[in-house]
């Protein structure tokens, strides 16, 4: 088995911050990768857009999910990074995950509901939380998933840039149809300009048509 990336569609309002976001429908959270899935710290970390934090942070205080908070820095005119310590009211969905062996690499909220990529070891793994939903009446969806183990040891030829498009792309729905990802998007999550993700892309799917349907005797120039 190879280890997967998976994205899910969770609902509850016990789900922490699901009350905030309620209240404050201008606000977006979204986890600090650094930082925010932790689940042994008791302390959570998110990146926060609002366009009244006065009325995010009165959402804060009446959610029942939410202990301590404070608002660590404020990175722009309407975002910044907030501090949370839940109650014991909250569900966590990041100590499942963990039990698991898994790690969730983004949580952000989609309305009431949220949205998590959940890194596994193995897809069977994903049980477990399917089992925590159940026993506690979350609503769960599996909007994704992709095994990455075929392509990460290809021996396609690719550079590990193109590699890393690749996957990148693929995890974003880029190949999807219809696309759930545009180049543009695709390049900022690789921090590199449009063209450069588009020259990345192209090349990186040329070697993987090449070598999976072309006789390798004959494929040295056309990779060129």
């Amino acid at each position: 088995m190879s280890d997967i990336k998976a994205v899910i569609r969770a609902t509850h309002p016990d789900i922490v911050l699901t009350g905030t976001v309620a209240h404050d429908h201008s606000s977006t959270v979204k986890s600090v990768s650094e930082a925010g899935t932790d689940p042994t710290s008791g302390q959570f970390f998110y990146h926060i857009g609002s366009t009244d934090f006065s009325r995010f942070e009165a959402g804060v205080r009446s959610d029942h999910t939410v202990g301590e908070f404070e608002r660590v820095i404020k990175t722009g005119g309407d975002t910044a990074i907030y501090r949370f310590e839940y109650t014991d009211e909250a569900k966590l969905l990041s100590p499942v995950v963990s039990a698991a062996n898994g790690v969730i690499l983004e949580m952000e909220n989609d309305g009431d509901a949220w949205i998590l990529t959940v890194w596994m070891a193995e897809r069977t793994d994903l049980a477990q939380l399917w089992d925590y939903a159940n026993q506690h009446d979350i609503a769960i969806e599996l909007l994704r998933v992709n095994e990455y183990g075929s392509l990460g040891r290809t021996d396609a030829g690719l550079t590990e840039s193109q590699r890393d498009a690749l996957l990148v792309a693929l995890d974003m729905g880029y190949f999807e149809e219809p696309r759930n990802a545009t180049l543009s998007e695709v390049a900022a999550e690789l921090d590199i300009s449009q063209p450069a993700a588009s020259g990345l892309l192209r090349r990186g799917t040329k070697r993987l048509v090449i070598s999976s349907l072309i006789d390798a005797d004959d494929d040295s120039e056309s990779l060129r």
